[in-house]
């Protein structure tokens, strides 16, 4: 396994990583999180060879090969089958049955290998490059942002793919539910070193969050003790009676660690301009239709209505005519076929590939979102570019100067300063990091107007979609329901449908005794399961008690300003608190285990019931 010790990396002014270690044990699969430029695919370059360190070293064991699947899909080869050969060695270059049973094992057909990889979707073009990275046999993959750019079907294969994979996995993705779902760790980029925790990214924050507030708590105490040993020995060292003491007080606090304030990143904030109507329904679509090959639609007769405070997704592969469905209901395309019909007190604002690429780039950041409305003054712009991250001077810079992803966030910027009732979002998302996403997910729930989106994110079909528009079939239908409610009628297409075995019948009697025997299986099943989760349970519940019991202590010492009773009890706090959570982490599996196998004898109860 590989072993980062004492790993420094900066770049100019700017440290990335001090003194990080990190050792990855077998099996495990790690989810990689932070904030945008804190250092993640630096980290990747690093451990490939690819970027220099200042110090320390990156400890790889013979014969341990890693893979790396990078954003960027580059093709150079005419055929699949050609562009796969290329990772094979010099005197393999020619074994192309290793490369086929490689493409055939991830869905391409035999048809499929003489074709141009670029005639792919995105979908299959990243399973040219997990083909070309598993035919070098790597005993670790290292993921960087591998759901960028990829439809719904493909990251659901993608997620099974993971899972599936025997070996060690490093994962950057900004979808949080995706790295939730494949991962058994979750590693984050704190404060220029690396945290890794057991568990998914939820119990990585809240695992930081619960650490920083016993710190915050420490560091009160500690400040409200230094300044009263402080105005002490500044009251008594003058005076001979006292001069002693105050001596005393000098050592004491001469003695105390400096606890340094904790630095937070900033977290981008939104908060959507809602102009309120009097409208019940504010769009109707009536047969829309429309392509750019008119022998070749790419949608025909879509309709639907959207209602005041209803969200609308649309969802499907890649290349289908998602955004081009979206830009033709904002009017960016030529009219060909059907109508819409907005209701006369209706203002949106469109956030889009089209829009952005429309930024003037010779204003700076404050000018373009001041371009958003007429009321809007330069310093709520101003307040607006510093939500986005781009505070004092930032907020200064030219667009000409900024990066795809800082543009996207100065498009934010101007939705939020425009007035609207109705948001057209195309993929928002992209270039977002977690804590962004979720920021932003927050908003578009709270916002009172209505919404049509484009996005691959299953976590916001499943939390925003109360209806949806699909792409598939050779066209698009509108579906009146919940993504959690397309998945049970509809599916996507692509995915197999297990055939549902059939089993004979049996009659009453015989069906009586098999329920009892199954429910005797399940009870000797889940019974260690059962007991653990009781042990458990009672154990925190005392741990608990105990916790409850020194933080009155605790307070007690912070009223009488008791600095080292206050470290003891913080420090026995804090154990008792890692008690607490490795039960709950073995209640957890313990629960797991409980639920599976109940989920299993239900099936076995319902085909007795059939």
């Amino acid at each position: 396994m590989i072993q980062l010790a004492n790993l420094s990396k900066s770049f100019g002014a700017q440290t990335l990583f001090d003194n990080v270690n990190l050792k990855v044990q077998a099996q495990q699969k790690i989810g990689f999180v932070g904030r945008n430029g804190s250092g993640k695919s630096t980290l990747f370059k690093m451990i490939l060879g690819e970027e220099g360190h200042d110090s320390g070293s990156i400890n790889i064991p013979k014969n341990y090969r890693i893979g790396a699947l990078k954003q960027h899909l580059e093709f150079s080869e005419p055929t699949v089958r050609e562009e796969c050969a290329l990772v094979l060695p010099e005197d393999e270059q020619w074994n192309f049955y290793k490369i086929e049973k490689l493409l055939f094992g991830l869905g391409f057909s035999e048809e499929d290998l003489d074709k141009d990889p670029l005639s792919f979707s995105g979908g299959f073009q990243i399973r040219i490059n997990l083909v070309k990275l598993l035919a070098t046999e790597p005993n670790m993959l290292l993921l960087d942002e591998p759901t960028n750019y990829l439809d719904l079907p493909s990251l659901r294969w993608l997620r099974g793919f993971i899972k599936s994979f025997d070996g060690e996995v490093i994962l950057i993705t900004h979808d949080r539910d995706f790295m939730d779902s494949v991962t058994t760790h979750t590693m984050g980029v704190q404060r220029k070193t690396l945290r890794l925790i057991e568990g998914d990214s939820h119990k990585y924050y809240s695992t930081l969050e619960l650490e920083d507030e016993t710190y915050e708590k420490t560091k009160a105490n500690q400040d409200k003790k230094r300044k009263e040993l402080e105005e002490f020995v500044a009251r008594n060292k003058a005076r001979a009676s006292t001069a002693a003491l105050a001596q005393s007080k000098q050592k004491e606090l001469d003695k105390m660690d400096d606890m340094e304030d904790l630095a937070n990143d900033a977290n981008l904030a939104f908060n959507f301009n809602y102009r309120d109507t009097p409208a019940k329904v504010l769009l109707r679509a009536e047969e829309l239709g429309f392509g750019y090959d008119a022998n070749n639609p790419l949608f025909t007769n879509v309709n639907f209505a959207i209602e005041k405070g209803k969200k609308i997704i649309i969802i499907g592969k890649n290349g289908k005519g998602k955004s081009t469905l979206l830009n033709y209901i904002t009017g960016e395309l030529e009219k060909q076929q059907g109508e819409l019909s907005y209701h006369p007190s209706v203002e949106f604002a469109h956030f889009g590939q089209t829009n952005i690429e429309r930024l003037n780039t010779k204003h700076t950041i404050v000018e373009e979102i001041a371009t958003a409305s007429k009321n809007i003054g330069i310093p709520e712009c101003r307040n607006i570019a510093g939500r986005m991250m781009f505070s004092g001077d930032l907020a200064d810079k030219k667009i000409e100067v900024l990066s795809g992803g800082e543009r996207s966030r100065v498009m934010l910027g101007k939705i939020i300063a425009t007035p609207a009732n109705m948001l057209f979002l195309d993929e928002p998302t992209n270039h977002l990091d977690m804590q962004s996403i979720d920021a932003l997910a927050d908003a578009i729930e709270a916002f009172k107007g209505s919404v049509i989106m484009v996005t691959h994110s299953e976590m916001l079909l499943h939390r925003l979609a109360d209806a949806l528009i699909i792409f598939h079939k050779g066209g698009a239908e509108f579906f009146d329901g919940t993504y959690a409610e397309f998945l049970e009628k509809i599916g996507w297409e692509d995915e197999e449908v297990k055939p549902k075995k059939k089993k004979p019948k049996i009659n009453y009697k015989e069906q009586k005794k098999r329920k009892k025997e199954l429910t005797k299986e399940r009870n000797e099943e889940r019974k260690p399961y059962t007991k653990e989760i009781a042990e458990c349970e009672k154990k925190i519940e005392k741990l608990e008690e105990q916790i409850e019991a020194k933080n009155s202590i605790l307070e007690e010492a912070s009223a009488k300003a008791d600095n080292s009773k206050i470290m003891e009890i913080s420090k026995e706090i804090g154990e008792l608190q890692q008690q607490v959570d490795e039960l709950f982490e073995k209640l957890e599996i313990a629960s797991e285990k409980e639920e599976e196998i109940n989920a299993k004898y239900e099936v076995l109860f319902q085909e007795l019931r059939e």
